[in-house]
């Protein structure tokens, strides 16, 4: 939980932290059957090291996290902006199971899909949260404040409530445990074996429960199509042990998907003061507005490896581009990778690192004539795993492999370019995720 209000001593906090370490157990724990192992099971947790663990947006472990007598332990030292660790591998669909233990009025939680970068100061703001809190505990020390519904035990923190018929606890220092379901976006939480909570991710009522509540100033949370797997030290010691996932496959549905319903911005995210809007002809329309600054039309959603195709036409200037893998500061800073678009000369269909690198690859000089100034162009971007394609009016333009652009993640976003004088059209804008 992110706002909870700590008033337990230090002395105190020892205190519980002693009885969960005496209370932890090697016995027949941290350790898979056979049949486990033949149906795909792994540990994240072998009940002596933390090999499979390091520090959110680090290299290493750092981070006050011990193993006691067959437990990983958080000592209770973290604050909100401290004390995650991740693991070192992401994943995007799987089942994970485990048994924790939390102090009195201890708060803690597992979260997913967590992407680290430096601009993420805090893993729960792109990784959603299986939370876990001794309720009872929690409020008796913390009166006269009450927990809302959407920070109780079992929740999908700010966002699904469980079924409290289904909800059975352990008494205070008992043993619990804990399933995540993630099924291509079909996600499931378990509590001591009864299924409590069942919910859709990137559904019209996810995002408007995303954009609504705790989430409306975390754009980037619960995009992610993979992320690592993160353990919350809040201040609380806790215990974990008998870690496993299994990974579930991934299913991709070859239906083409429209980008741009020609009638309006639905499912895009505007980011800058610069102007985007739909013409009378069903055109999408990105114009340099009053400021002259850079801004940004970018998907409410996350594509990774896909095969994108869409027209574009450059009215005046043209200097413009085709981000992915990318998300946006309210700023309108962007990170992430373009396909250029740009007048004649200025390498359309070359890749670009923003914030970075500067350019991956340019097109060649004898390519320059393809694009057509002021007529309908059509571009291709397919991006599978670290392998980018581009093909401008049919002829290939770009053919690289990047590691940095196989690692990352992000929604596909169209640029208007800062200088002012730039108007372009879009149409026929179509993906098939790979």
């Amino acid at each position: 939980m992110k706002t909870a209000i700590r008033t337990l001593s230090y002395l105190s906090v020892a205190l519980c932290g002693s009885l969960l370490a005496s209370s932890c157990s090697t016995a027949k724990h941290n350790t898979l059957t056979e049949k486990e192992k033949a149906e795909g099971w792994e540990l994240l947790f072998d009940g002596n090291t933390l090999s499979e663990w390091k520090d959110f947006n680090g290299t290493t472990l750092t981070q006050p996290w011990h193993v006691v007598d067959g437990c990983i332990q958080a000592n209770g030292d973290g604050s909100d902006l401290s004390g995650y660790i991740v693991t070192k591998k992401q994943y995007e669909n799987f089942i994970i199971d485990w048994d924790w233990k939390l102090s009195y009025g201890g708060n803690s939680g597992m979260l997913y899909h967590v992407i680290e970068d430096p601009y993420f100061k805090v893993p729960y703001v792109t990784g959603p949260e299986y939370q876990l809190i001794d309720e009872e505990g929690w409020e008796k020390t913390n009166a006269p404040t009450k927990l809302e519904e959407w920070q109780k035990l079992g929740v999908d923190y700010a966002m699904y409530l469980p079924d409290k018929s289904k909800k059975k606890v352990n008494k205070q220092g008992e043993w619990n445990n804990s399933r995540i379901v993630f099924d291509n976006g079909h996600v499931e939480h378990y509590l001591n074996g009864k299924k409590i909570v069942e919910f859709d991710a990137w559904t019209d009522d996810w995002f408007a429960r995303k954009n609504s509540g705790k989430w409306e100033m975390a754009p980037e949370y619960g995009l992610g199509r993979r992320g690592a797997i993160c353990l919350q030290d809040h201040g609380y010691p806790a215990s974990f042990r008998n870690i496993k996932i299994k990974e579930l496959p991934r299913r991709v549905d070859n239906a083409t998907i429209t980008l741009f319903n020609g009638k309006d911005l639905t499912g895009w995210d505007q980011y800058g003061t610069e102007l985007w809007y739909v013409d009378d002809e069903g055109h999408l329309v990105c114009e340099s507005g009053k400021d002259k600054k850079y801004g940004y039309l970018a998907t409410r959603d996350y594509y990774n490896d896909f095969d994108l195709t869409l027209e574009f036409k450059q009215l005046a200037n043209g200097n413009s581009g085709v981000f992915f893998h990318s998300f946006c500061e309210p700023n309108a800073r962007v990170h992430g990778w373009q396909c250029e678009v740009a007048p004649k000369g200025h390498d359309t269909a070359g890749i670009y690192e923003s914030y970075g690198r500067g350019w991956l690859v340019q097109i060649p000089e004898e390519k320059e004539n393809i694009l057509k100034p002021g007529e309908w162009n059509t571009l291709r971007l397919r991006v599978e795993g670290d392998h980018v394609q581009t093909w401008l009016n049919g002829e290939a333009m770009v053919d690289i492999h990047d590691a940095k652009i196989g690692a990352a993640q992000g929604r596909i976003a169209l640029q208007i370019h800062d200088g002012g004088g730039i108007k372009v059209l879009w149409r026929n804008i179509r993906l098939n995720r790979l």
